[in-house]
């Protein structure tokens, strides 16, 4: 067998350094680190130039360096040499130690020799023990101070190994086996016996710590033949050594292969620093350091994994399926090989370490996990968004639709969690999912907001268009019912617009407490419109005032404007149409939503249609008369915010207005005169009397003579043409200088034209009409203009839709309404063509 077959190395030279290296090479070349426990370590021991070399060459096909019978006994072996044995299973370490007793070292033999026994004994399951047969039963043998050099270093072992003692008795003479072999056991209980022990194995017995063995060879040297065979046969008991039955089959503290290297660099520190060498301890140690070692491995492997990097950048772009599969695949692997290659060491460090590299693993991928979670979250939020608006298109109730899209939405986030959970992490998403939750609730709580505001609004504007215009046109009405009305009106709208509210809002499942706060609510916006619109009719109320004077003033019972012929009384009407705009001014001085009774209107009739407001207390009262009523700033029965008009406003504004609508009345006045004067055409009764009895002889006369009748129709009928073509009252409306003027320019060119018409028409043939004068176009331009309703009398008071026209002549003053005033000028354009 060659050198690359057994890879012989040395493991500790003649000096004590230890070659790390070389048994890095060794373990790496004969590929130990994964065989775990399923391998051996024998080491020799023996006195120098016993052929302890050769016997390992032939029993483990080793090539250690053997003695040259020819260059006489030397030391061959320096230092502990090491080797893998050819061709046995399981895989065998050999150890070739120096020899004892050799006159190389001199003083310094003792000490090399117990540190190299006490490093076989620590990390070998088999000790071969070479003796020479002749030294049997000799007090003075070279196998007696080895034998103590044994058992006393293995007293530096705090637990024993139960390692292997294998005696094999070199140059065997005639004498059996089976007589050699007692003397021998008894050779080494007796040294055993003798070999003083700490005080916890003074009575511990040699099977405890060592088993055993006994063969013999015959001599390689005269026998060789016989010497090999023999070996041969002793190279049968090391195949299967460590199994049940086998030569190293109770062993104990095995070191796992991965670790055999630290452990004897660490023993062999420990012997040179001549301390007790706590086998235990130093399991736990090499274990320990093997553990950290391979789990940092794995650690290392597992963030340059291909896969990992690949899986870490693409859950950074958007959700990855399977992500906990392919994680804990990922994982797995590496937490399998460490279980793999760790599993032969210390329970409790293996699993210590594990847990370390778990936590270090999973601290690595955590953060993919949270964003993968992250992923889901979004990915549900929308969900729940995308779903519940559909759900709401279709018209499904809201707070149902929010129930099942949460459902479906948690539902389908719990499968996911569980997809990307890993096997290997006990990760609770629960806080996440209680954000998710909470996410779902806030949205939902926002969109059930605008709807319920949506809806809250629609209703508002329900009420802001069915009490809006209501309410001004009751309050302009202003009549006694009008507050009785807008609490109808009120009242009505409000139900409705709660009886719609509570139909759109059915489907939010509200509680009974939220629902009464938005009835309330409505209802406190409706009233709102209420007390906000009459606030505004309030502000108009002066204008109001006088519209409904001028309304009831210019208009009879039947809505048709006033004519002043002279008939009407002026007084009761302004009293009545004042007492309508004090009853309009009472109706808008408060707010009265709640049917209490007040005395408002009472106390401005009382204080203002009886006369005492503006009155000084010269005429109207005497110093010591009762406080006026109307000199506060608040109403008895009326709270200070449902006041409009305060009753000193009341006063003010009702001094605004007697003193805006007297220039109506006084107009009125003045058109009732004028029309008096313009249609008075008759003498007085007492002249008309006088006339019949003065002229009735010559009434008399006419009768009796017919011609006079007809002459004085003719001159009748003439006048009257004369009257209407030369438009005599025309002429005299601009004055009765003016009159006689006109009328004496044109008198003698109108009969000519008459008479010149007539004569024409009687011939049958009639001429046409020559065009009249410049001062009869401008005369009847003028007249046209007269009969314009200009002489009219305008009670204009501000914002009235009442008006009326004046216009003076030296012959009176006419007062007409536009209405008249058309009637008149269609009567007169009639009387003209007449």
């Amino acid at each position: 067998m060659g050198e690359q077959d057994c890879c012989s190395t040395q493991l500790i030279d003649g000096n004590g350094e230890f070659n790390v290296t070389g048994l890095h090479n060794f373990m790496k070349t004969a590929k130990l680190a994964d065989l775990g426990l399923s391998y051996a370590v024998v080491a020799i021991m023996g006195p120098q130039s016993s052929g302890k070399s050769t016997l390992l060459n032939h029993l483990f096909s080793t090539n250690f360096r053997e003695m040259d019978a020819f260059r006489g006994r030397s030391q061959t072996t320096k230092g502990i040499w090491i080797a893998k044995a050819v061709g046995i299973e399981p895989c065998t370490i050999v150890m070739d130690l120096e020899g004892t007793d050799g006159r190389e070292r001199g003083e310094d033999d003792t000490a090399f020799e117990k540190q190299s026994a006490l490093f076989a004994l620590a990390i070998s399951d088999i000790v071969l023990i070479n003796m020479w047969c002749h030294d049997i039963g000799r007090e003075q043998a070279a196998n007696r101070p080895l034998l103590k050099t044994v058992f006393q270093v293995m007293m530096r072992l705090f637990s024993p190994r139960k390692t292997t003692l294998l005696f094999v008795i070199r140059d065997k003479t005639k004498t059996p086996l089976e007589h050699l072999e007692p003397v021998l056991r008894e050779d080494i209980q007796k040294i055993w016996d003798t070999v003083s022990k700490p005080q916890a194995h003074k009575d511990t017995p040699l099977s405890e710590f060592f088993n055993v063995e006994v063969t013999a060879l015959s001599s390689y040297e005269e026998k060789e033949e016989q010497f090999k065979e023999q070996v041969a046969q002793l190279r049968q008991r090391f195949f299967h050594s460590i199994a049940p039955g086998g030569l190293a089959g109770d062993r104990r503290g095995v070191v796992p292969s991965s670790g055999f290297s630290f452990s004897a660099q660490q023993i062999w520190k420990v012997i040179k620093e001549n301390r007790d060498l706590d086998l235990p301890a130093h399991k736990v140690m090499v274990a320990t350091v093997r553990c950290e070692e391979i789990a940092s491995d794995k650690l290392r492997r597992l963030t340059s994994d291909e896969r990992w990097l690949d899986l870490e950048e693409a859950i950074q772009s958007g959700r990855v399926p399977g992500f906990g599969k392919k994680l804990s695949s990922i994982l797995d692997t590496y937490l399998s090989e460490y279980d793999m290659e760790a599993f032969y060491f210390d329970e409790l460090v293996r699993k210590a370490k594990r847990q370390q590299l778990e936590s270090k693993v999973l601290q690595l991928v955590h953060p993919a996990y949270v964003t993968m979670l992250g992923h889901l979250r979004s990915k549900a939020l929308e969900s729940f968004k995308t779903h519940l608006e559909q759900s709401l298109l279709i018209g499904d109730g809201f707070a149902v639709s929010v129930r099942n899209c949460k459902q479906a939405c948690m539902l389908e986030f719990d499968r996911s969690c569980a997809d990307a959970s890993i096997q290997q992490a006990n990760w609770d998403a629960s806080r996440l999912r209680e954000k998710l939750l909470r996410d779902i609730e806030a949205y939902a709580s926002s969109v059930r907001s605008a709807k319920l505001s949506e809806t809250i609004a629609n209703q508002e504007e329900k009420l802001d268009q069915a009490l809006a215009a209501p309410m001004e046109s009751l309050l302009e009405a202003g009549g006694k019912d009008t507050w009785a009305s807008i609490r109808r009106l009120l009242r009505r709208e409000t139900e409705a617009a709660i009886s719609g509210f509570s139909s759109a809002v059915t489907s939010f499942e509200l509680d009974q407490s939220t629902f009464d706060k938005m009835v309330q609510n409505l209802r406190d916006y409706a009233r709102s419109i209420v007390e906000k619109k009459s606030r505004e009719e309030a502000g108009k109320v002066l204008i109001l005032m006088k519209d409904r004077f001028s309304s009831v003033f210019n208009h009879d019972i039947d809505s048709m404007p006033r004519v002043w012929t002279g008939k009407e009384d002026i007084r009761t009407i302004t009293q009545n149409a004042r007492s309508e705009s004090l009853k309009l001014l009472s109706v808008m001085a408060a707010i009265r939503l709640d049917k209490k009774p007040d005395k408002i209107e009472n106390v401005l009739f009382s204080s203002l249609m009886d006369g005492t407001v503006g009155v000084p207390y010269s005429q109207g009262r005497r110093i010591g008369d009762s406080v006026d009523p109307l000199a506060s700033s608040s109403w008895a029965e009326i709270p200070q915010d449902k006041t409009l008009i305060t009753p000193v406003q009341c006063k003010t504004l009702w001094r605004q207005f007697k003193s805006e609508t007297d220039y109506s009345v006084t107009l009125a006045n003045s058109a009732q005169e004028a029309y008096k004067k313009s249609n008075n055409w008759l003498p007085p009764p007492w002249a008309i009397l006088a006339m019949i009895v003065l002229g009735f002889n010559e009434f008399m006369l006419l009768l009796k003579n017919p011609l006079y009748p007809m002459i004085l129709f003719v001159v009748f009928l003439l006048a009257k043409a004369l009257w209407v073509q030369m438009d005599i009252p025309g002429e005299f409306r601009h004055g009765y200088l003016a009159g006689v003027l006109s009328v004496t320019s044109r008198f003698l060119p109108t009969v000519m034209n008459l008479l010149r018409r007539l004569a024409e028409e009687a011939q049958g043939h009639p001429a046409p009409e020559t065009p009249s004068p410049p001062h009869s176009l401008a005369s009847h331009s003028l007249r046209t203009q007269t009969y314009q309703p200009n002489l009219s009398v305008s009670s204009s008071v501000p914002d009235s839709s009442v008006s009326t026209h004046i216009s003076s002549t030296e012959g009176g003053v006419e007062y007409s309404s536009p209405q008249l005033t058309h009637r008149r000028g269609v009567n007169v354009e009639q009387a003209e063509f007449s």
